[in-house]
């Protein structure tokens, strides 16, 4: 009987959970997306505090005469990537970024095998080597003195294909220098001030360069990639930034991984904290603190903090050189951002990564969402003769929203779901739920392959997570009616269903049913590349 619930009724009962859902969203939506569709089109395309009007005629143009085909802002991993992928088909890409120097972040250090299978497609593999990068096969999760092993599916890929651990300064650096060799690809160090606009279309960008002076550039397409601190975004997109949390960063040395090659989440409380290999001899780790009030680095709150509420929930492995990295003082925080992609469409502009769409950073999805915009971007642009014509390339760009939300929506909605899920409460249903899914990942087979094939991007379907989302939650309700139910048992059920609905239907609301489900119908889906 038991055998029976665990592994054939719940997992059943999950997929008709699923499917209704999907239905009752469907038909209750449609009619209020189709009414959000019209008044989005309504909207200001490109009204922002960033576009300045560009209408003098007689100022001087920077290059006058050699205006190139594409102008990005940033070079990140976004904008790198970009710009070697653009020039190596033959655009002429003008890059321009703040700071060229090695940046040195604590985020953006893991790429998922989805996203290394995308580096691959663009050429860029071998951006990977040389740096110290480390290989990486699955994760260890860690609760209550328990652990498990989710391996990646690898099986059906060449032997290259695993995820990648690396410092995220040395990464960009060596995407910079690809994207550099290109003769048809300039990086020049500048900070971008505002948007140029003429008669609702963006022409190009002023900005500052290193030396101070202020220039313009023109191009028939202006790509944003600047990041998530962009301040160029408010004319180009709707933006909702959501901060659920806050990590807390450190560099581990001397010290073995209880899992070698595999990332580490520890089920702390009152939230999760990760590990993950950098290079041959650092690990980082990364505390998630909920809310965005951190204890203080400078009054010695937050060493002590880390010392008596997180050390004791570290694994015995690495505990000693936790308290050892704490001492030697190199604390960094970031606040962990969400915003989801709802882009105003404007004549001679596009968004991409961060500055565009973010998730919270506890699953690593954010490099690989980057790089899949990315191919399909790249495919949207190739048959294109040339870019002149902004209302039609805007009109036939609109696909690119629509073609990129399959993947991008599943990685989003997984890591908001997930950091929900594993975040400790004070309320019993969500801590059953956090405990079903602990127990659902450790069945093994298809309750962890089908989730880590989400999280890794190697098979990033919507209806996939929703329908092993809820069977999770269906498991834990499982779990409290065997052997006998009870009404107090029955009521945390429902209200452990109840929560978990709470938790998805609104990250995917957000991120948009129709295109997310049914992207095939949203007539951008279709669109042709313009005729001249």
């Amino acid at each position: 009987m038991v055998f029976l619930v665990k592994y054939i009724v719940g997992p059943f009962l999950a997929s008709l959970f699923g499917w209704f859902l999907l239905y009752f969203l469907r038909f209750k939506t449609v009619k209020s997306l189709k009414k959000k569709d019209n008044e989005k089109e309504r909207e200001l395309s490109g009204v922002g505090y960033q576009i300045r009007s560009d209408r003098t005629g007689g100022e001087r143009r920077h290059d006058e005469g050699a205006d190139p085909d594409v102008i990005v802002v940033g070079a990140g991993v976004a904008g790198a990537a970009l710009a070697y992928t653009l020039g190596k088909d033959g655009q002429r890409v003008h890059v321009i970024e703040r700071d060229l120097s090695e940046p040195d972040r604590i985020v953006g250090e893991l790429l998922q095998p989805g996203g290394y299978l995308k580096l691959i497609e663009l050429g860029l593999e071998d951006c990977v080597e040389n740096i110290d990068a480390q290989r990486v096969f699955g994760y260890a999760l860690f609760k209550d003195g328990k652990n498990t092993k989710l391996s990646y599916p690898l099986d059906n890929f060449r032997s290259d294909v695993a995820g990648r651990s690396f410092h995220n300064g040395r990464f960009i650096q060596m995407m910079r220098e690809k994207a550099a060799t290109l003769p048809n690809v300039k990086l020049e160090q500048g900070t971008v001030t505002s948007l140029l606009e003429e008669n609702g279309t963006i022409k190009g960008v002023q900005y500052k360069n290193k030396a101070g002076l202020e220039l313009k550039a023109y191009a028939p397409l202006t790509i944003v990639c600047d990041g998530c601190f962009s301040n160029l975004r408010r004319s180009l997109c709707k933006p909702k930034v959501d901060i659920p949390s806050c990590f807390v960063g450190l560099v581990l040395e001397n010290c073995q991984l209880p899992f070698p090659n595999h990332g580490h989440v520890i089920l702390a409380d009152p939230s999760p904290i990760l590990f993950y290999p950098i290079s041959s001899t650092e690990i980082r780790c990364l505390v998630d603190v909920p809310g965005q009030k951190l204890p203080s680095l400078a009054n010695g709150e937050m060493a002590n903090y880390l010392k008596t509420v997180v050390a004791p929930q570290v694994p015995p492995e690495l505990h000693d050189a936790f308290i050892s990295a704490i001492d030697k003082g190199n604390i960094r925080t970031m606040p962990n951002r969400s915003m989801p992609a709802a882009p105003h469409p404007t004549p001679g502009a596009l968004l991409m990564g961060d500055a565009f769409n973010m998730r919270h950073p506890l699953t690593g999805g954010g490099m690989t969402v980057a790089l899949s915009d990315i191919v399909v971007l790249r495919n949207l642009l190739k048959p294109l003769r040339n870019l002149k014509d902004a209302d039609s390339l805007c009109k036939y760009l609109e696909s690119f929203y629509t073609l990129r939300k399959p993947v991008a929506s599943t990685i989003n909605t997984l890591a908001g779901a997930l950091h929900k899920v594993f975040c400790a409460s004070s309320d019993q249903a969500r801590m059953e739920m956090r405990q079903a899914c602990f127990d659902y990942l450790s069945l093994g087979g298809v309750c962890s392959r089908g989730p880590v094939a989400l999280l890794s991007g190697l098979n990033p379907r919507p209806l996939s997570l929703v329908l092993h989302f809820f069977a999770v939650a269906i498991y834990g309700v499982g779990r409290l009616l065997i052997p006998f139910p009870s009404p107090k048992r029955l009521w945390i059920g429902a209200r452990l269903i109840s929560g978990a609905s709470g938790i998805i239907v609104p990250i995917i609301k957000a991120e948009g049913v129709r295109q997310m489900f049914f992207p095939a119908s949203v007539p951008a889906y279709y669109r042709a590349p313009p005729l001249k």
